[in-house]
């Protein structure tokens, strides 16, 4: 399957803003130590590195032959499952907030 060039341009640019996402939640010490408890830190770091996977194998899927079947649904399993992963990291950030807000109100009654 050919991918425009704007596909590639967006894959491109969120690869890099996710490795900056990545690097800046590593290694900044505000968002690791006061923002964020450890859960919400993982669940951002596993997104990050979920969607950089993803990228890597879009990105990876044109520099296959075709010929090779199995590396190339390998490579688009690989993508969907680590969209599918990302997506629900993602999903899960608000569900501990929630969470949270529930647990401090049970002990609160």
């Amino acid at each position: 399957m050919a991918h425009s060039f704007m596909t590639h341009s967006w894959t491109l640019a969120s690869f890099f803003a996710s490795a900056l996402g990545l690097f800046l939640l590593y290694n900044h010490t505000k968002i690791r130590n006061e923002d964020l408890d450890e859960g919400q830190w993982m669940l951002f770091a596993m997104s990050f590195a979920y969607w950089i996977v993803h990228c890597v194998a879009i990105s990876a899927q044109p520099w296959v032959p075709q010929e090779w079947n199995r590396v190339v649904f390998s490579f688009k399993f690989c993508s969907v499952i680590s969209a599918l992963l990302s997506l629900s990291s993602a999903l899960s950030l608000p569900l501990t907030t929630v969470s949270e807000v529930n647990k401090i109100e049970e002990e609160f009654y």
